[in-house]
C-alpha cells in the first residue's frame, strides 16, 4: 500500500512539474523617438542581466527581447549631440513599453 501512495505521489509529482515545463516568460520591447531624428545611432537598454541595443532609424527605435524588469535606456548620439539616459524604464512581461520621445542636447 505504502510503494502504491509513493507511486501516485511520485507521477503527481512528474505531471505537475510538467505542466511547469511549458510556461516561458513572453519578453516584452521597449520604443521611442529621438529628436533631432539625425541626432542618434543607437539605442541601449541595460540591466542587471542584460544588455541590449537596436538602431536610431528616422527617429525611432524599437528594441526587442527585453526580459521583464527595469532597465537604463541610453541614447547614443552623432556629434555635436550628446549621449542621453533615461532610467527606471520598466518592462512588463510580454507587453510593449513606449519611452516616448527623447530629446537630444548638443
Amino acid at each position: 500500500m505504502k510503494q502504491l501512495t509513493k507511486l501516485k505521489l511520485g507521477l503527481l509529482g512528474i505531471g505537475v512539474a510538467g505542466l511547469f515545463s511549458f510556461y516561458t516568460v513572453q519578453n516584452g520591447t521597449i520604443k521611442g523617438t529621438v529628436s533631432p531624428s539625425e541626432g542618434a545611432v543607437r539605442a541601449w537598454a541595460l540591466s542587471s542581466t542584460d544588455t541590449l541595443r537596436a538602431p536610431v532609424q528616422s527617429g525611432t527605435f524599437e528594441i526587442t527581447n527585453a526580459k521583464p524588469g527595469t532597465y537604463r535606456i541610453i541614447i547614443e548620439a552623432k556629434p555635436p549631440y550628446k549621449n542621453i539616459a533615461k532610467d527606471d524604464v520598466n518592462v512588463a512581461e510580454g507587453q510593449p513599453t513606449d519611452v516616448g520621445e527623447i530629446k537630444l542636447q548638443q
